[in-house]
């Protein structure tokens, strides 16, 4: 057998010339019509199982779709989009850039969750007409593809993880070389060192078939029982531990990253690069996982990136979401040389009632999992196919039903505990 060395000297004369992919540009008619890209309307549709799509409209008839989902907070991101569409209806849906500064830094109030999250549908939405205008996917209009593939992982175990084994070795048969699984289910701020054992099981079980995992912490891991776990996780190598401890502990998560060779990964809950700002400065992190429906969309995602890239910070899109924030997550990691990996919500545990990522779509094709990768895609825009009448019938019924909300955890003596 080939040494690993020689196989890619085999491979070399594949990319004597870098990454080749010969795509015919045809632009949308209207691009040719002064004043067609201007935006004639602004839509949002809540959809189960807990996405919240953005819809834009331009004069010449080009649809671009953008995802704003903000789990358990929807109804307060549905009131900010449509404080935004009073705002930029007329607009050029061509000058991203600009609304986007404009909806930032025309408050005097800015940031957080929720207008990021709205942000984040219309950023989307916009770089998706622009790809459909112009008749190109939108890692062309981010400098060009770096790779042909984008490397994905699935997720296993559930909210109280639980049947890992078996998950696993079905994620395996799907494709994935990756998986990711929650750590612990909850723990107190000061628990049983026994409450660890589980943890640390659940990983070796899934590692012995030959897959690798990440480990979420969730938050839910405070200082005194993160550093045991991270010491007790390392002889089994775990991918990366997310989130090990809160958003805002930067001295704290310091100290821990001081204590590991585990590579730390956050980043789901901080919404702008002044949020990653002082991670990258502390030098506490080496993968950061910007949300793109939460951290501005695909302008904010990249920028962070690129912030990220001058520390030697990988970058591993956050995304337990739907279609449009997965296909808009690729779009950036296709055009972005420190990305290394994108969680996928493909049968994710928070996929009920027969909604999954894939429903909405009528080309799920795009989204086939081969050798834990999903291939380029070439398609205008995001290079995904909706079917609108199912999103307006669904939302039309969703908007019946109470919003998702995430589960309430409580220790024995009833007070809450971190999700």
């Amino acid at each position: 057998m080939a040494s690993p060395s020689h196989r890619d000297a085999l491979r070399e004369p594949r990319y004597s010339r870098g990454i080749q992919r010969a795509l015919a540009c045809t632009p949308h008619p209207s691009a040719s019509i002064a004043g067609s890209t201007r935006i004639a309307r602004l839509e949002s549709f809540y959809v189960r199982p807990r996405w919240l799509f953005v819809r834009i409209e331009t004069e010449g008839g080009v649809v671009g779709w953008g995802e704003g989902t903000l789990e358990g907070h929807t109804e307060a991101v549905q009131g900010s989009l449509a404080d935004v569409a009073r705002r930029i209806v007329g607009w050029d849906a061509m000058n991203i850039e600009d609304i986007y500064a404009y909806l930032y830094r025309h408050r005097f109030y800015r940031g957080g969750e929720v207008l990021m999250s709205a942000m984040s549908g219309v950023d989307i939405a916009l770089w998706d007409i622009k790809g459909k205008v112009l008749g190109v996917p939108v890692w062309q209009l981010l400098g060009g593809a770096v790779r042909e593939r984008c490397e994905v992982y699935g997720w296993i175990g559930g909210d109280r993880p639980a049947d890992v084994l078996e998950q696993a070795r079905a994620r395996k048969a799907q494709g994935f070389t990756k998986v990711k699984m929650n750590a612990t289910e909850a723990l107190g701020w000061l628990d049983s060192p026994h409450a660890l054992d589980e943890t640390v099981r659940r990983l070796e079980e899934v590692k012995s078939i030959g897959i690798d995992a990440g480990l979420d912490f969730h938050g839910r891991v405070h200082k005194p029982m993160a550093k045991q776990l991270a010491r007790a996780l390392e002889p089994h190598r775990p991918l990366f531990i997310e989130e090990p401890l809160l958003p805002g502990h930067v001295n704290e998560l310091k100290d821990l990253y001081n204590k590991t060779t585990i590579p730390i990964a956050l980043g789901e809950r901080l919404f702008t690069r002044q949020d990653v700002r002082p991670y990258l400065e502390a030098g506490c992190i080496d993968i950061i996982q910007p949300d793109i429906a939460h951290a501005g969309g695909i302008s904010e995602t990249r920028k962070i990136a690129t912030m990220a890239e001058a520390y030697d910070v990988g970058v591993a899109p956050h995304c337990p979401l739907g279609p449009l924030a997965f296909a808009a997550s690729l779009q950036v990691g296709f055009a972005t040389p420190n990305f290394v990996i994108c969680e996928m919500s493909w049968q994710m545990h928070y996929n009920t009632g027969g909604f999954d990522l894939l429903t909405y779509m009528t080309n799920p094709e795009v989204f086939a999992v081969r050798d834990g990768h999903i291939d380029l895609l070439t398609a205008p825009g995001l290079g995904v196919e909706l079917d609108e009448a199912l999103i307006r019938a669904e939302a039309a019924e969703a908007a019946t039903l109470p919003p998702w909300s995430n589960p309430v955890f409580r220790g024995p003596d009833g007070a809450v505990r971190e999700w």
